[in-house]
């Protein structure tokens, strides 16, 4: 009887359907070419996941209050693209750059949070706004060019970023473990302390929130300046580990991160968010895009089967 109930209330909760969806995919596309678990591909896979992977555990948090954030994609490009200006021009060193880049990212966030709370502009118009406007300043800055990445090599910060090593025939970076540990902590707060439950009523019924005394207003800025903190790091970890800075990165981001969101089970009115079921959709639409290209499908369709 017990183990019926276990059964029940495992199908019953909300991260059960990514997860059989996830094992799935494995199977489907291991069984049409082996080498889908080779080391190697196993190595890639974990690499990309890490860098959409960090944006999507923010905007959970976000889609929970019940906002969305679709600038993400453009701070993606913009940040990395800042860092290099500033460092390739003598101005600052690569480790200001980057504190400059999250700077400057953060209030963007704060300008999003402020449109959305204050002047009650829904969501997705303030954030699409910022994408074009953060997304211009990179082209313009740039010219549309890249920037030059070269410097980074042997500075302290790509290690710590991005260094990597081998555990056995995997190759790992240690932007794998920000992320491990991202997801834990905003696991935590989600689910196991009051900020987790002012995001989630915020979300879920923000009238009867402000009656019990929560600021939703505070919590939903806050949770905009998170959301365009972790877009901006990303950026500057994918930047590191490909020694690249285009201002066109990241474009088409901000829809994919919400997929993987809704995917992982995050209600879209707000009010209902899991971390673990996120880490499930960041992985199922990984390992799509992966294993569709091993197979022998066009990587432009990838889209199609999102």
């Amino acid at each position: 009887m017990e183990n019926h109930s276990f059964v029940q209330r495992l199908i019953g909760r909300s991260e059960f359907g990514p997860l059989v969806l996830l094992v799935v995919e494995l199977v489907v596309f291991w069984a049409i070419n082996p080498d889908f678990l080779s080391p190697q591909n196993i190595s890639n896979i974990l690499a990309f996941t890490v860098e959409l992977g960090l944006i999507a555990l923010a905007m959970t948090l976000l889609m929970t209050s019940g906002e969305f954030d679709l600038s993400v994609g453009s701070l993606f490009g913009f940040s990395p693209v800042l860092m290099w200006a500033l460092f390739n021009s003598g101005v600052t060193s690569l480790e200001v750059g980057l504190l400059i880049a999250l700077i400057v990212a953060a209030l963007i966030g704060l300008v999003n949070g402020w449109f959305v709370t204050q002047l009650k502009i829904p969501s997705f118009l303030v954030t699409l706004g910022m994408l074009l406007v953060v997304r211009g300043t990179a082209l313009f800055v740039t010219d549309g060019f890249p920037q030059r990445t070269w410097s980074a090599e042997g500075s302290w910060l790509a290690d710590i970023l991005v260094g990597d090593f081998y555990v056995g025939p995997f190759r790992i970076y240690a932007s794998l473990f920000w992320f491990i540990g991202a997801a834990i902590i905003l696991g935590y707060v989600l689910t196991q302390s009051r900020t987790g439950n002012w995001i989630q009523a915020a979300g879920g019924n923000p009238n009867a929130a402000r009656a019990r005394g929560v600021n939703v207003n505070r919590v939903k800025v806050g949770l905009f300046v998170l959301s365009a903190v972790m877009a901006s790091l990303a950026g500057v970890i994918s930047s590191l580990r490909t020694s690249a800075a285009n201002p066109n990165s990241g474009t088409g981001y901000e829809l994919e991160v919400i997929a993987m969101v809704v995917i992982g089970g995050t209600a879209l009115t707000g009010g209902r968010g899991t971390i673990i079921g996120t880490v499930l959709g960041i992985l199922i639409l990984r390992v799509m895009r992966n294993g569709i290209v091993l197979i022998g499908v066009p990587g432009l369709a990838y889209n199609i089967f999102i």
